[in-house]
């Protein structure tokens, strides 16, 4: 069986249609269809239904997927440990987390570690949803929840705090709150559908002081933390925002201070087949010391 078919295969397969799988392996659609076509010939069978939404894995399909992810995963784990053979961390890293951490708090922290590790690559993937590690999507996971799979190996990173905040454009011109109660002269602005929210509880500051399950009326709906951080800054009204991102912000600040929303804990997370791996390592070893610099 040819190499580069299987690879294409599981690229596709992954992707569910040609057109996402292209970005993947930076070829054409008409040449992964050939291929694909190619491969089922030389096993002469159907690998693929089509239809008008994409693709899905036949019976045969699926059983050469199982099989192409393990190998994959397997030959991943083999480079990674001939990597590691080195004496100082080397090669490429690939860290995913949701988007909100990632942008704001992790991405300026970045450069550091390369300097101090000139010979890794790091590749960054933000995604509010948990990338599968197990077939190396990417080698390590910060997650705001913890990971669904259990055959992780996975610790505490951070407790994420929440604050009520606001920029102070908005705060001169309507007034700080004093009270719980004032807060319902105030406008908010609030976490809106879509996305999965890696906020625990968005709601919270709506109901916050309010009896019988009420909550304020939001005037604008954002499904990105970030996004909310941007509307609080141009002065549309308060939000309740995680601590981290606001790191750094000018002209924002919290709003009845001494009360926080429900905290949510953050996770470091890698596949035990990486747990020596001293690319991990270093990088693990170097959040945490960052973290600990930074009261979240």
């Amino acid at each position: 069986m040819d190499w580069d078919k299987l690879k294409i295969f599981h690229a596709v397969a992954e992707a569910g249609n040609f057109t996402k799988a292209t970005y993947a392996l930076n070829l054409s659609q008409s040449a992964i269809s050939r291929q694909i076509q190619s491969l089922e010939l030389e096993l002469k069978t159907q690998l693929f239904e089509r239809h008008a939404r994409g693709l899905s894995l036949t019976e045969n399909g699926e059983y050469l997927f199982k099989t192409a992810r393990e190998v994959i995963s397997k030959l991943k784990d083999v480079e990674s440990a001939l990597i590691d053979k080195k004496d100082k961390p080397s090669g490429k890293l690939t860290v995913t987390t949701f988007v909100s951490f990632g942008t704001t708090w992790l991405t300026p922290r970045i450069q550091e570690f390369m300097k101090l590790n000139p010979e890794m690559e790091i590749e960054l993937v933000f995604d509010d949803k948990e990338l599968d590690l197990s077939t190396r999507q990417a080698d390590i996971g910060i997650w705001a929840r913890r990971p669904k799979k259990l055959n992780y190996i996975q610790k505490k990173l951070i407790d994420i705090n929440y604050h009520i905040y606001g920029s102070t454009k908005y705060l001169e011109k309507h007034g700080h709150p004093k009270t719980v109660s004032e807060l319902n002269k105030h406008k908010f602005i609030s976490y809106g559908k879509g996305a999965p929210s890696p906020v625990f509880n968005p709601d919270w500051a709506l109901k916050l002081g309010l009896k019988d399950n009420k909550k304020r009326k939001p005037v604008m709906k954002v499904n990105s933390v970030y996004g909310l951080l941007l509307a609080v800054q141009s002065g549309v009204g308060l939000a309740a925002l995680p601590d981290y991102i606001t790191v750094s912000v000018p002209n924002i600040v919290k709003v009845l201070p001494n009360i926080e929303g429900p905290k949510t804990e953050a996770y470091f997370v890698y596949p035990q087949s990486l747990k020596d791996t001293a690319r991990i390592i270093a990088f693990r070893n170097f959040l945490y010391s960052k973290v600990s610099e930074w009261e979240f």
